[in-house]
């Protein structure tokens, strides 16, 4: 019943004057996010690995648009989230450019990949869904709490619940029993596990952190299935969702409820599907494995033991 009437977001609310980050958003889910943003009025940096596939989403959005008024502004910087280096450059880069940054959407993701590692070494699903965020976020969150009230949305999936639901600490490239489907949930269970500590972290902070499952959406994820399950298995993915299940506007709509919805501000470290408060898995909500795995993260992207992310930035600090 949920694809068939699926709730959207009801908030009204106009984003004059605020700054909107949204990464992995030239097509699916993150277009059609960014595009309610900027319709509401805000700048929206598209952070997203290709510049021209953004360019064409931005002239896509514009169009799409053309005629609305106090509309914002559509700005694209580079981002590849499995390579420490280029995370951190994107941010250093909004730093100098974004006087205040209001809404986070950490929307990028890869599925069902081939055993792969990163520019780093590192498992690609983990590398690219979870440690990119993780190191993007805490690189801009001097600029998010001097900003507060702000709202950081962390996009995962049903699919924690898929595979043994562990973080693998001891085997973090899953060498002794990599499967695609695995590989990816324990990717999206490490974005809730993230949000539950990050939440901790931040409360009483003016800051508010959100796992938002989209639902079962027809997207571009799918295009690495012909190699990990059978040729053709995308073709049937996509006819599938193309006619059962969320259209990429109806998959944003949760993560546009946990960014604008008033009653959310409110609210911290929950999990939400089809805009409401759901369970997830138990072992998302695990505290124990929630600090394990922030320590860990911490050691895999070398994040500097001196700076400390959750000390807001001061008046000076800002030089723009």
């Amino acid at each position: 019943m949920e694809y068939l009437l699926p709730n959207r977001c009801t908030s009204t609310a106009r984003l004059e004057g605020k700054t909107v980050i949204v990464t992995g958003c030239n097509t699916g889910i993150g277009k059609e996010t960014a595009t309610e943003f900027y319709k509401r009025g805000a700048r929206v940096i598209m952070a997203c690995r290709s510049a021209s596939r953004t360019q064409d989403a931005i002239d896509s959005i514009k169009n799409q648009t053309e005629g609305d008024k106090n509309v914002g502004e559509l700005v694209f910087k580079h981002l590849e989230l499995s390579f420490f280096a280029s995370v951190r450059k994107c941010a250093k880069e909004i730093l100098k450019t974004e006087k205040r940054i209001d809404i986070l959407v950490n929307n990028a993701g890869i599925m069902m990949c081939p055993k792969t590692l990163s520019e780093n070494g590192i498992e690609l699903h983990l590398a690219t869904n979870h440690l990119g965020h993780f190191l993007f976020t805490l690189l801009l969150l001097p600029r998010i709490l001097r900003s507060a009230p702000a709202r950081i949305i962390n996009v995962t999936s049903v699919a924690h619940k898929w595979g043994d639901q562990k973080m693998h600490f001891d085997d973090i490239n899953l060498d002794k029993n990599y499967t695609p489907s695995g590989a990816y949930g324990r990717s999206k269970l490490a974005n809730i596990l993230f949000t539950v500590e990050l939440a901790k972290r931040l409360n009483g902070t003016g800051v508010t952190v959100y796992a938002v499952n989209p639902g079962v959406v027809h997207t571009e994820l799918s295009r690495f299935v012909d190699q990990t399950i059978f040729p053709g298995a995308s073709w049937l993915y996509n006819s599938f969702t193309k006619i059962a299940v969320k259209t990429p506007q109806q998959g944003a709509q949760t993560t546009l409820h946990c960014a604008l919805d008033e009653k959310c501000a409110s609210e911290s470290g929950l999990y939400y599907s089809d805009c409401k408060v759901a369970e997830p898995e138990p072992v998302a909500k695990d505290e124990e494995v929630s600090s394990e795995l922030w320590d860990t993260s911490c050691v895999i992207v070398n994040l500097e033991p001196s700076v400390d992310p959750f000390q807001p930035e001061k008046d000076d600090d800002v030089s723009i």
